[in-house]
């Protein structure tokens, strides 16, 4: 069970880009999140903003970040690269019985909250890493097509953002893990394969792009929600992002290299802040997802939603305001597991189409 400090939430890296926009929607919905950070002019200032308490805690420091925990019933965690700094989290909420969430989009993150699931029951708190961008539209477009097509064998979620940009926070998750090469989940098992591994043109609308394969977090998520054993993720990509991500494909050796990684990172620093407020209002996203079954059936569906970052902020804090009211089912959770495939249709601006449901008959 959650703490008796009723309807707290913790913003954990509050300061950064996306934690700042979640801060900011709060607030406008009349919440008083306490903001917490390392940084402690960063908090303090954002603090002193917007009139809300804070707490400074390095996530190293197991005291001061029992503290901090200690103060909320949900903890929503903005502070990546969540590979780094997930599990003294979660650690922390597990003892402290807070209710755990991040804007994780991490594969690697997804597995490691998904194995403790015993001990996040036992501490009898809701686990649920992903309640951005990653992974709650995709997850959910997942599970409605599951429904659509309950004997589908194979998922193929694809999407493009269509305007709007990056933050320094995703620019240097992207950057951490670049040298790892993609993923895929084969027969059940996520098994490695080179970046950029296949390339397809998906029709997302209004027009058609070509896609490459990433590592995407569905492809740890959409398993635990569907059952689905076979699971591809796409991203739109220029020739040009294609070219630099085969570049990196042969140079790997290169980019695992310690003063390549701290060279990017610096530029990254200098040059990446995040899209503007105007860019975010004019860009959009859409996530295009379809599933087959050993039959030759299919249902194919997409979903229109606003900018990556935006969207973020709204699932993040509706899930957030959803465990606050005490729906939050202890144990390792997705957003569909949690919430069902319509989730995504409680955020203003998002539209679902259904594209396909065709059927084959076969003859025997």
């Amino acid at each position: 069970m959650a703490n008796n400090n009723n309807n707290h939430l913790l913003i954990y890296g509050a300061n950064g880009y996306t934690g700042r926009l979640i801060t900011e929607l709060a607030v406008s919905k009349g919440l008083k999140p306490i903001l917490a950070g390392r940084n402690k002019a960063a908090i303090q200032e954002l603090a002193a903003r917007f009139h809300l308490p804070y707490i400074i805690a390095d996530l190293n420091d197991k005291e001061a970040l029992n503290d901090a925990v200690l103060m909320a019933d949900v903890v929503l965690h903005c502070a990546g690269p969540f590979v780094n700094t997930a599990l003294p989290m979660l650690e922390a909420c597990m003892r402290n019985g807070a209710h755990y969430l991040d804007i994780t989009g991490e594969i690697q993150v997804f597995e490691m909250v998904a194995a403790r699931n015993n001990a996040i029951k036992e501490a009898g708190i809701m686990a649920m890493p992903g309640v951005g961008f990653d992974v709650v539209p995709s997850d959910c477009l997942a599970a409605y097509l599951k429904k659509q097509l309950p004997s589908a064998t194979h998922l193929t979620l694809a999407f493009a953002g269509l305007g709007g940009g990056i933050s320094h926070g995703t620019a240097s998750t992207a950057l951490l893990n670049i040298d790892k090469g993609g993923a895929v989940r084969l027969n059940g098992k996520i098994t490695p394969v080179p970046n950029a591994f296949k390339i397809r043109n998906i029709n997302f609308g209004n027009k058609e792009l070509q896609t490459i394969t990433i590592p995407w977090g569905d492809v740890s998520t959409a398993y635990y929600s569907t059952g689905i054993p076979n699971i591809e993720v796409y991203m739109a990509a220029s020739n040009m992002m294609l070219k630099v991500y085969r570049a990196v494909e042969s140079l790997q050796w290169f980019m695992k290299r310690n003063f390549v990684k701290q060279f990017l990172q610096t530029r990254i620093d200098k040059s990446i802040t995040g899209p503007s407020e105007q860019k975010r209002k004019n860009a959009r996203s859409i996530i295009w997802g379809q599933v087959t079954d050993e039959k030759g059936n299919s249902a194919i569906a997409r979903v229109t939603l606003p900018e990556g970052y935006t969207t973020t902020a709204l699932t993040a804090l509706n899930i957030a305001q959803k465990a606050l009211a005490g729906n939050a089912p202890v144990g390792f959770k997705t957003p569909s597991l949690a919430y069902g495939p319509d989730l995504i249709m409680e955020t203003k601006g998002v539209t679902r189409e259904d594209v396909l449901l065709s059927k084959k008959i076969r003859v025997e």
